[in-house]
């Protein structure tokens, strides 16, 4: 069998090569230096132990506990991490020959040639082979693994201390001997990393038994590092066992190096947390704007839908003054809070995105595109509301004018009617001549043709009093009840008529004279006479107009009207002349007259009276309509006045946001200068306000004015409204779309070159100018950028910039996509890997260590949110951190 020691000199594999021929000096001298091979018997022990503790046992005997082989197999899986072939359990020689050759073939797995090593020598008890093993497992399983600036095993750990002890007086490593005898080089890497645990300015270099014990019981009591040698150990020989001297050594770097681990973990856990609490606290923002947006919405709703009637037209007025009220105080904070919670919404969207975490979803009813739903409703509940006032104004206005109507037409009826019916009832004719009776005929026949001329005027108040009923008008009871009592008492006059009628015609036959020029002034007299108080009834209705045309009609009826007094006055002339002619024939036959004309009321003075009261009422009449003509036109100067302001602004809006439209998808620049350039657009915009103010107040003065149209202009004060809030909501997302590409561009390290190599080729592909393209032009869009896509691929990039399926990409969708395909981000992986470095590379870890290693905050957030740990390998108190890290990026609910 080949020498173990000599054996070093040869070459190996899977890297341990290296390090193996720098321990050539593992030779003869070793075997004949009893002090080194002390030396390596107490370190090779202690650091066996070191391990060992962790599985609950150790050893005494270096060369005697690992005859059986189950201490040593133990070992290596401590060590290792890995599971070691089931042992065998006997005490025969063959079974733990057995158990050391599958250690032995576990370390050889592990890229480690043993020469000259075999099982039965360590079955033997051989003390030479023994550490000779040991020693290959810390060099493999402590000192391989060590790289320092691209030097790795000894040379790195050497390099290491170097570094660390170079700034320290008195310290000169450039061995694992000599250098280490004085105890200083120990005390400097302890002070280096632990300042708090030494004194170093205190040690002296001429006092070596003092440094060593001194860095020995620190870094036992504090690092837990074990005592390996004993300062006498090392000061009593002249050069002190390198081995032991490294095994040492890379115990301290390993402490060190696990503290320098747990500060980058706690760092990459501390980042991680801080994006987490942003970006929760943006969700919580988000939640409680839109409950109250909502909130608000909810409530102003019923009051927008609220149908009550008012019973005038100045009480609708009032309503119609607390809607413009609400439209221009109480709403546009409520537009401003809307678009800025898109905004929030938006920007929260992509900081989740560019911290690689799961799109926000908002709790139920709480979408952007729920608060746009209710925004449209509300913004449909205004128009319906807004348009029924007006209707209502418009109800109110035309009851008013029929009621007054009404009772204008019911007081001149009832004026008629006082005495008819005791007229109608006298038996006057049972004690009248002949020719009286023919007189009462006479006048009864008048009596029916005044009777049949008031019919229409009956007509007419029952048509009114329907009008009434069908437009709701609030008092209908008291004119139903008046128009009832009129149409009663018109059937009784009508009934009575007839029965008079009947007896004076009884009575005819029995009376002969008559005279006729009464009978012709009575017949003549009478429908003047009605004739007259129609006009002058014409002469005092009232009237409602609401455009020029419709007064311009009302005066060419009364200019009519006035064409017909020449004709109206001859007839009174002609009345007039029978009663001067029955005058001059009873002066000249000396005939006495009994008195009043016995066929009629009517007398010539009642006929003059009337007619001059409705010649007065005439320039009346023209002065009512000149008055309402200069309304009209002052109405129409009006609804010029507000349409050359409303065409003005409308082609403002109109202009402004194709503009705007175009600038989204020309812009040049920096994205700063794209961002400052934008401001001072929506700058220029708000200057714009005054203007709409000024319509604001032409459209006040039409509203009050009562004019409901208006043939000037297409444009309503609604339409111009949502313009301009569109307007202001496109400006405010353009700026925000800008300010989301300055968020990717930092978070994702993405060039101002890059952005505009990216903007032009978006928009070389963006044939419509629309600011975002179809899936085949962006598929061309993908091809032109080197991209080589197949129909899955494609399927998968098309998921992730359009994931609602609307079958268009933006330029943000764009960016965000190129950003995330060539960057890293953190991963769930990473933030576990570093738990389990807090955790000391337990599968849980407590909240202790939590408060040790965090931020006080973070820590509590931590322990807050972490589940109770149910594994099999637990400990009271212990919290899962894997299920924690891999809900804080989505995959499974915290």
């Amino acid at each position: 069998m080949v020498d173990y020691h000599a054996a070093n000199n040869q070459p190996s594999a899977g890297g341990v090569q290296t390090y193996m021929e720098q321990e050539n000096d593992w030779d003869r001298d070793l075997l004949l230096d009893p002090a080194w091979e002390k030396q390596q018997r107490k370190t090779f022990t202690a650091w066996c132990n070191s391990h060992l503790r962790k599985a609950g046992t150790q050893i005494e005997n270096i060369e005697e506990d690992f005859r059986d082989g189950l201490k040593l197999m133990l070992l290596l899986e401590v060590i290792s991490g890995e599971r070691l072939a089931k042992p065998e359990r006997g005490k025969m020689r063959v079974h733990k020959i057995n158990n050391v050759n599958k250690a032995l073939d576990f370390i050889a797995s592990k890229g480690v040639k043993l020469v000259s090593i075999g099982a039965e020598e360590i079955v033997d008890g051989n003390a030479k082979m023994t550490l000779g093993m040991i020693w290959t497992i810390i060099l493999r399983f402590a000192i391989q693994d060590i790289s320092v600036e691209e030097t790795s095993a000894k040379e790195g750990l050497l390099l290491w201390c170097q570094r660390k002890t170079a700034p320290y007086k008195n310290v000169n490593v450039q061995n694992f001997h000599i250098s280490w005898k004085d105890g200083l080089a120990f005390n400097a890497l302890i002070h280096r990393h632990r300042p708090d645990l030494i004194d170093y300015d205190s040690l002296r270099k001429d006092d070596p038994v003092h440094n060593l014990n001194n860095a020995f019981e620190v870094a036992e009591k504090h690092l837990d590092i074990p005592k390996m040698l004993d300062a006498e150990d090392i000061v009593g020989t002249l050069r002190p066992d390198e081995k032991a001297i490294m095994t040492y050594v890379s115990c301290f770097y390993h402490a060190f190096s696990g503290a320098q681990k747990a500060e980058t973990a706690a760092n990459r856990i501390c980042k991680v947390l801080a994006v987490n609490q942003e970006n929760e606290q943006m969700m919580e923002d988000y939640e409680k704007l839109a409950s109250e947006l909502l909130e608000w919405i909810r409530r102003t709703i019923p009051w927008l839908e609220n149908r009550t009637q008012e019973k005038t037209v100045n009480e609708m007025q009032a309503k119609q003054e607390d809607f413009r009220d609400y439209r221009c105080v109480h709403k546009p904070p409520k537009v401003q809070e809307k678009c800025q919670l898109e905004i929030s919404f938006n920007t929260l969207q992509t900081k989740l995105r560019l911290s690689n975490r799961p799109a926000f979803m908002p709790s139920e009813g709480r979408m952007v595109s729920d608060i746009n739903g209710a925004w449209h409703t509300l913004e449909g509940a205004e128009k319906g509301y807004e348009e029924w006032i007006l209707s209502e104004i418009r109800r109110l206005e035309r009851l008013e004018h029929l009621a007054e109507k009404f009772h204008q037409k019911a007081a001149i009826h009832q004026s008629w009617t006082d005495g008819k019916e005791a007229m109608l009832t006298q038996k006057d004719y049972e004690t009248s001549t002949l020719s009286e009776v023919k007189a009462l005929l006479r006048k009864h026949e008048a009596f029916e043709s005044d009777l049949a001329a008031h019919q229409d005027r009956v007509e007419q108040i029952a048509a009114i009093a329907q009008e009434l009923n069908e437009l709701d008008y609030y008092d209908s009871a008291s004119v139903n009840a008046c128009c009832q009592k009129i149409c009663d008492q018109w059937d009784v006059l009508g009934a009575l008529t007839q029965s008079r009628k009947e007896s004076l015609e009884r009575t005819e036959k029995q009376l002969e004279s008559i005279d006729e020029l009464y009978l012709e002034y009575a017949k003549r007299a009478a429908p003047f006479n009605n004739w007259m108080e129609g006009a002058m009834e014409d002469l005092q209705d009232m009237f409602i107009v609401h455009n020029i045309e419709e007064i311009q009609g009302l005066i060419t009826a009364h200019e009519q009207f006035k064409s017909t007094l020449s004709e109206a006055n001859k007839e009174r002339e002609a009345i007039q002349a029978i009663q001067a002619e029955v005058q001059k024939i009873a002066q000249s036959n000396g005939i006495k007259l009994s008195g009043a004309n016995p066929y009629t009321t009517i007398t010539p003075e009642s006929i003059d009276s009337k007619w001059e009261k409705a010649m007065a009422m005439v320039p009346q009449r023209d002065a009512a309509l000149q008055e309402e003509l200069n309304k009209q036109n002052s109405n129409d100067s009006l609804r010029a006045t507000f349409a050359a302001q409303a065409n003005t602004v409308g082609a403002y809006i109109q202009a402004k946001m194709e503009e705007i439209g175009r600038i989204s998808i020309e812009m040049n620049g920096t994205l700063e200068d794209q961002l400052t350039s934008l401001k001072e657009y929506q700058k220029n915009i708000m200057s714009y306000m005054p203007e709409i103010n000024k319509l604001e107040g032409y459209h006040q003065l039409i509203q009050e004015a009562l004019i409901f149209d208006n043939q000037y202009t297409a444009y309503t004060m609604e339409h111009l409204r949502v313009g301009w809030e569109q307007l202001l909501t496109t400006i405010a997302r353009t700026i925000n779309e800008v300010e989301n590409q300055i968020l990717t561009r930092d978070a994702k390290g993405i060039s101002q070159e890059q952005l505009y190599e990216y903007r032009a080729s978006f928009n070389h592909f963006d044939k419509k100018r629309s600011g975002q393209m179809v899936s085949d032009d962006f598929r061309a869009l993908l091809i032109s950028t080197g991209n080589s896509l197949g129909d899955g691929e494609f399927a998968r990039i098309m998921g992730i910039v359009d994931p609602n399926g609307s079958g268009a990409v933006t330029f943000q969708a764009f960016i965000d996509f190129m950003s995330r395909e060539t960057t890293d981000t953190d991963t769930a992986d990473q933030v576990i890997a570093s738990f389990k470095i807090l955790a000391g590379d337990k599968n849980f870890i407590t909240a202790e260590e939590l408060r040790r290693e965090l931020p006080p905050d973070q820590a509590e957030y931590c322990i807050a949110r972490m589940a109770p740990y149910t594994g099999p390998d637990g400990a009271p108190g212990a919290l899962d951190y894997m299920s924690f890290s891999t809900a804080l990026y989505g995959e499974s609910d915290l």
